[in-house]
């Protein structure tokens, strides 16, 4: 039962429920302007109660409201009403209205059709009115065509008998206008061709025009005829002026026709007098081509410029047919006689024309070249450039050919000339002065090339220009770099160390230890003179040069080559090049400082650290450090004054490669055995250093210089970063192991980036037991549960020390294979003498602390060694 009720209550209200389209909603809004709530489309009465009701002590005022309300269905009720009432008279009205309506359209309907009625007579008598009117118009224009048709009539016929009688005379004056008027007539009787007289006026014509096109034709050849100057009968100027006058109005080909003979006729001089078998036709002669059509031209104009009309362009004409002409000329006596060009014949006789082809540019506008006949002229319309050059083409290879071998030779000379190479004394260089004349060259290639052509022998130049780059790059900047020289030694070192171990065994400790200072100091890395340094910062600065101008080059390049080849231009080859020569400079010399420093660093671990009493100044292998900075830095840095990038760069690599190597060193240092935490004055000292060595550092860029600049920002977060780290793994050995859950969590807060290694490493430094380290490892393992993964290297510290003691040395026989029998037996004893002394060789190993440096001994026992 509740749910009918329910069903029924939903369908009531949806029965209640007014739904309006959007645009009758628009339209009661736009009369009906209120912003009652309850006038709302979107009206919802229960948003409007809590509205009106808040909250409880609202409803004090309930029974206002109400009233309120009560009043406003009241008003409400009244005007539904009054609306009510007033719709039971509109329909009445309405009715009445529509009656009223009906009657006025069916009175407008008769008016209507009676003004249509009347309309339809009245234009029956205006046609009746203006029918004669029609009739006499219809007359007139009738009469007008007939009598304009029987004029144009005479005038064909009493002009076809005029043109014949002044076509005899030669009166080419008289004959312009009537011969124009007829011919246009003639056009206006073409739609009457049918009628026979019509036919007959207009074959008379067409004969007056063929006779003549063929009598000025004569007269033109009666006139320049060599053989004609004494007829009497010869033209005059002005009758041959009339004459080109009549031949523009006549058909096209009799000018055409009178053009082409008279120009072959002005050039029949040229033909043969530079024909192909005269010496006058070859190409060191081809400037006194143009010389002739020069004076040719001024001598045509002088005599017959006012004869000829201006729009006949006749002194174009003939400089145009003279370079066809002269084109194909050349072009034959090249193939035939291409043995005979060098380049410099060649580079005249295309210099000479292309001046000869601007001076054309100049003098004519080139309209006529759009009527050449030839496809190659046509492609170049409106200009006389290559119009005759491009017979040269062909043989550009000669000129490529040529820049090749002046490229090679100029290669050449660079090279010798950098084998005796000094730099100047100033403190900034510059370049290597031959790099500057290397793209003077290319500058002077290109703009000749231009001239020349700018597609395929541009091109051809490009990959000129790509080859001897690199060769520059090779033969003269990468032969020149300095190589690192060795200390000064003989020979003879190695074998009279063996004599002395081998004849003085009763003091076999100090032979031995003699021995491993001669290959201690034979493996010293080599060093760089100063001369040297500024070499190398010679040679970059050169490179870096290159490097820009390379690509200004390749950027000039694309902009002056054709459009077909712009994609083919790729100079990257070549800067990496040159970038590979700026980076391996840059390397050489942080490898040299950075073996400036090595014997510093070594020094650090001959000190006895767990032995120092007091803290004092910075240690001695802090001053040498210091003082090879000194020494080092300031000599690259004026040298690169003006490649301050690179130089930062300088900074960055070695600060990069120093700091790792200060905190290998520091990880190679040992405590006092006796206790776990070693001495705390000497990792105090050790960080007093350090300390120095970050200072100097920072400031390393400016060190040396009367000028201070504030480091990058990158170079500066590199150090710090770097030497903070050397000064936690300080902090952290001070520190004691016990109780090791304290020592673990300090060691977190000052490394939180270590790993298990470094752990070790670090236990190693404190002369932490075996047994020791390995349960500090398993609680460090255990506070750092990400570390879980890794292995620790529990050996490998320990498999390196018991290689230094055994003091084992690879058998001197490895290396002897194939030798004589004394070679062996010298071995023999060496080794036998070195196995013996291997109690004095650990203790100088020991104090050494320095593993890798008896590695090297062995290594160079192997090499100096007689094969």
């Amino acid at each position: 039962m509740n749910l009918i009720e329910e069903e029924n209550g939903q369908k009531k209200d949806h029965i209640n429920e007014i739904v309006l389209s959007e645009d009758v909603q628009r339209a009661i809004e736009q009369v009906l302007q209120s912003s009652d709530p309850l006038d709302q489309p979107d009206f919802n009465p229960t948003d409007y109660i809590n509205q009106l009701f808040p909250n409880e002590q609202s409803l004090s005022n309930i029974d206002e409201v109400i009233s309120k309300m009560e009043c406003d269905i009241s008003l409400i009720d009244d005007n539904i009403r009054s609306v009510v009432r007033g719709q039971v008279n509109t329909g009445e009205n309405g009715r009445v209205a529509l009656k009223e309506a009906q009657q006025s359209l069916t009175q407008l309907f008769s008016l209507i059709t009676d003004i249509k009625s009347r309309a339809e007579k009245t234009e029956d008598m205006v046609k009746e009115i203006t029918r004669d009117i029609k009739q006499l118009d219809s007359a007139k224009n009738n009469l007008t065509y007939a009598i304009t048709t029987l004029n144009h009539l005479h005038m064909l016929v009493g002009g076809v008998e005029n043109l014949k009688r002044l076509s005899e005379r030669r009166q080419y004056g008289e004959v312009l206008n009537p011969l124009q008027a007829i011919i246009e007539v003639n056009q206006h009787f073409q739609q009457y061709s049918e009628i026979s007289q019509i036919q007959t006026l207009s074959a008379q014509v067409q004969q007056i025009q063929s006779e003549l096109a063929t009598q000025i034709t004569d007269d033109f050849k009666n006139f320049f005829s060599p053989t004609s100057h004494s007829n009497a009968n010869r033209m005059t100027l002005t009758q041959l002026k009339d004459a080109c006058q009549v031949a523009s109005v006549l058909d096209k080909p009799v000018k055409k026709n009178i053009l082409k003979w008279f120009i072959n006729l002005q050039l029949q001089e040229y033909m043969q007098l530079f024909h192909e078998n005269q010496d006058i036709a070859w190409l060191d002669k081809i400037d006194k081509r143009y010389a002739w059509v020069k004076r040719h031209l001024l001598d045509f104009e002088e005599k017959f410029g006012t004869v000829f009309p201006t729009d006949w362009e006749v002194s174009e004409r003939i400089t145009v047919q003279f370079c066809t002409n002269t084109r194909e000329e050349l072009s034959k006596i090249i193939a035939r006689r291409k043995t005979e060009i060098d380049v410099k014949l060649l580079l005249f006789a295309i210099q000479k024309t292309a001046n000869f082809e601007q001076l054309l540019d100049k003098r004519f506008n080139g309209t006529t070249l759009v009527e050449a006949t030839s496809e190659e002229v046509r492609q170049e319309r409106g200009s006389f450039n290559n119009l005759i050059g491009s017979c040269f083409k062909p043989y550009l290879d000669i000129y490529t050919d040529s820049i090749d071998r002046e490229l090679t030779a100029l290669i050449d000379q660079f090279a010798q000339q950098n084998q005796q190479m000094v730099v100047p004394k100033e403190i900034n260089p510059g370049i290597i002065p031959n790099c500057a004349d290397l793209f003077v060259f290319y500058k002077k290639c290109m703009v000749q090339c231009m001239q020349l052509s700018n597609e395929k022998p541009m091109y051809d130049l490009v990959l000129l220009f790509k080859r001897y780059l690199r060769e520059y790059a090779i033969k003269v900047l990468e032969a020149r770099i300095p190589k690192p020289q060795p200390p000064n030694t003989t020979t003879s070192s190695i074998s009279s160390s063996m004599s002395l171990l081998t004849k003085d065994f009763q003091n076999l400790s100090t032979a031995a230890g003699q021995v491993i200072h001669n290959f201690l100091k034979e493996g010293e890395t080599p060093r760089f003179s100063s001369e040297d340094m500024r070499k190398i910062c010679y040679i970059l600065a050169t490179a870096e040069y290159c490097l820009e101008t390379v690509q200004q080059l390749e950027d000039k390049l694309k902009e002056k080559i054709d459009k077909q080849y712009i994609s083919k231009v790729d100079l990257s080859d070549e800067k990496d090049v040159y970038h590979r020569i700026i980076s391996n400079c840059i390397q050489l010399l942080v490898h040299d400082l950075d073996a400036a420093c090595e014997q510093s660093l070594l020094l650090m671990t001959k000190i006895a650290w767990h032995s120092i009493s007091n803290v004092g100044d910075q240690s001695g292998f802090v001053n040498q450090i210091i003082t090879n900075l000194k020494q080092t830095v300031p000599v690259i840095r004026d040298n690169l004054a003006n490649s301050r990038k690179y130089y930062t760069q300088f900074c960055h690599k070695f600060v990069n490669s120093f700091i790792p190597k200060y905190i290998n060193t520091l990880y190679r240092l040992r405590g006092n055995s006796t206790t776990s935490g070693g001495n705390i004055l000497g990792c105090e000292q050790l960080l007093l250093d350090t300390h120095s060595l970050k200072t100097v550092l920072m400031d390393l860029p400016s060190i040396g210089s009367q000028v201070q600049r504030k480091p990058p920002a990158s170079y500066t977060k590199v150090v710090v970063k770097g030497m903070a780290k050397a000064e936690m793994i300080i902090k952290v050995v001070m520190q004691p192991v016990h109780p090791a859950s304290l020592y673990i969590e300090q060691y977190l807060k000052l490394m939180p980036e270590s790993s298990v290694v470094e752990f070790h490493k670090i236990l190693e430094m404190k002369n932490v037991r075996k047994i020791e380290q390995q349960q500090l490892v398993e609680a460090y393992k255990r506070a750092c549960p990400q570390l879980q993964q890794q292995q620790t290297p529990t050996t490998s510290s320990s498999s390196g020390t018991h290689h230094a003691e055994s003091g084992n040395v690879s058998q001197p026989s490895e290396t002897t294979s194939g030798g004589n029998s004394t070679q062996s037996q010298q071995i023999a004893a060496a080794a036998a003498a070195i196995s013996g002394a291997g109690s004095s060789i650990m203790a100088l190993g020991d104090s050494l602390m320095d593993k890798g440096r008896i590695k090297k001994i062995e290594n160079l026992i192997k090499n100096r060694l007689p094969n």
